[in-house]
Order: C-alpha cells, then sequence, then structure tokens
C-alpha cells in the first residue's frame, strides 16, 4: 500500500457494501456491476491481508477486522461528503467577482444589469471596473471580460463571445460633421483624430484594414481610458476610434455618426476564467452575455 493507505476506489466500494449490509445494493450505489464491487473488495483484502467479509448464507458478513475498517472508513466517508457539501456550498453563495472595462461597463453592461440579475439570480454578480490592464489571474476576481486577440494563454478558460469592430465616430455637433459626413476616408488624413493611451495601435489597425498608411493619419488630442475618448466625441471634440459595441446605441440614436462604417479586428470580447479557480458559474454567464451580444449585434 502506498503511504500506508489501500486504493480508495476499493475502500469506497467496501465502504458501501459495509455500510449497506449487502454488495448488490453496493454496486447500485456506486452505478457498477456487483462484479465490480466484488473485485475491489477482493484488492482490499489482498492490500490489507486479511478477510474483511465472510460467507453468511446467500450474503455476506463483516468479519471482526472488516467491523473496525467499517467504523473508520464510515466515519471518514461522512467527514468528507459533509466537508464537500460546505464547501459547494460556500461557492454557490461566494460573489462572482467579474473584472471589467469601465467603458463596457457603463455603455453596455449597465443597461443589461437587472436582466442578468433576474436570469442568473444566483450568480452573484459583483462587479470591478477598471480602464487600465486587466490582469486575469488577479487575486480575487472570479472572470475577467476583455477584448484580446488569440492564441489564449494555456492557464486561462477563455469563452469567445463576441468579434470586434472598431470605427471612426463624431458627433453632430462637431465642427466637421457636416463635411465629413459625406466625405472619404481621405479627409480624415487632415483631422487631428482622438485617441487614447490605452489603445494607442486602434487608428493604426483601422487604416491597415482600410488600406491607408498610418503614417498619414494625425493624432490629436490624447484621452488616458477609452470612456473619456467617448465622452470626448458625444462632446463634439473631434472624431474618435470607438468599438462599435460600445457606441451602437449612440449611433442609432443620432448622437454620434459613423459614416464610414466599422471594420473587424483580430480581438474578441472574450470571458477569461483561470483554470486554477474555475467556476461552474461561468459558462453560464458566458452563455447569457453570448445570447446578449447576438441580440446587440442584430438590432
Amino acid at each position: 500500500m502506498q503511504h500506508g493507505l489501500p486504493p480508495l476506489n476499493a475502500l469506497r466500494a467496501f465502504e458501501a457494501a459495509a455500510r449497506l449490509e449487502s454488495i448488490t445494493g453496493a454496486a447500485a450505489e456506486l452505478h457498477v456491476t456487483h462484479g465490480a464491487v466484488s473485485r475491489q473488495i477482493k484488492q482490499l483484502e489482498d492490500a490489507l491481508g486479511l478477510a474483511l467479509f465472510n460467507k453468511d448464507g446467500r450474503g455476506v458478513k463483516l468479519t471482526n477486522a472488516g467491523v473496525r475498517l467499517r467504523d473508520a472508513s464510515g466515519e471518514a466517508f461522512t467527514r468528507l461528503r459533509d466537508v464537500c457539501a460546505e464547501l459547494t456550498q460556500a461557492r454557490r453563495d461566494a460573489p462572482f467577482v467579474l473584472a471589467c472595462p469601465g467603458s463596457l461597463l457603463a455603455r453596455w453592461f449597465i443597461p443589461r444589469l437587472d436582466r442578468l440579475q433576474r436570469e442568473l439570480p444566483d450568480l452573484h454578480l459583483q462587479l470591478s471596473a477598471s480602464e487600465g490592464e486587466l490582469n486575469p489571474r488577479r487575486e480575487g476576481v472570479t472572470a475577467t471580460l476583455c477584448f484580446a486577440a488569440p492564441p489564449w494563454p494555456a492557464d486561462m478558460q477563455v469563452y469567445p463571445l463576441h468579434s470586434e469592430w472598431i470605427g471612426p465616430v463624431f458627433s453632430p455637433r462637431c465642427a466637421q460633421a457636416a463635411r465629413l459626413q459625406t466625405a472619404d476616408l481621405s479627409a480624415l488624413l487632415a483631422q487631428p483624430l482622438l485617441h487614447t493611451t490605452s489603445r494607442p495601435q486602434a487608428w493604426g489597425d483601422w487604416a491597415a484594414a482600410q488600406g491607408l498608411k498610418a503614417e498619414q493619419l494625425q493624432l490629436g488630442q490624447g484621452f488616458e481610458h477609452l470612456y473619456y475618448l467617448l465622452e470626448a466625441a458625444a462632446a463634439g471634440l473631434g472624431v474618435a476610434i470607438a468599438p462599435q459595441l460600445l457606441v451602437a446605441e449612440d449611433v442609432r440614436a443620432g448622437r454620434l455618426l459613423a459614416p464610414w462604417g466599422f471594420v473587424q479586428t483580430h480581438a474578441q470580447l472574450a470571458l477569461w476564467v483561470p483554470k486554477s479557480n474555475a467556476d461552474n458559474r461561468a459558462q453560464r454567464l458566458a452563455q447569457w452575455l453570448k445570447n446578449e451580444l447576438s441580440v446587440t449585434a442584430a438590432s
């Protein structure tokens, strides 16, 4: 026996048979055959070097050694079941801490938060917003919702949710709005473009997708966070580059204009969950988010 313990599968089969006083009953409880339980008990007896059961008519009867092992194993398995139940309940009761960009939280998540809480009431969602670089391995965070491009890290369970699309947007209050609405893409080359230091490559990615040279673009006012960038665009301060998901409502309502449309990037909005701290609630949240994003894209 390794480390002084018999094979645990054999011990589990014995504990069930001893508690139920029936090999057939143990087989039914463990969802295995009568023969499988008998073989596990034989393996345990061989490992211990003594008999645990004697034949008793058509059934079996515990030996003195079997009684001792039944009492000890029964107590141990009962304690294990209790602790596992406590741990499972603690996980169910613990908040699901979701980290996500503040701009995504404000512009997409919060308007849907009430529906999420109604449809997934046992999630116990707690939000942690940040406009800085999100660390999906941060202690205390259950999952992270963010835009990123594959390949995904091996230590993460990643649920891809929606492709990222980006494009230039500006307010009807912008001084150049009337001219820009009917201009071609080259008009942007003469514009000081609003940008964010948290996503400095966004304009370059868009330009490459449109066949423009990124070095021809003129970057104007920069903002530390995407949320501030979008507020600046809505205030009419200039043309900003934005994810379609975060400005779709403003574009539909006419608060922002997007005459050149949006182009797909390599990034995906995805839910990241550390494999070392897997939580089965994450899969249900991922499916809910995917359904909501599909509705958003279709509307």
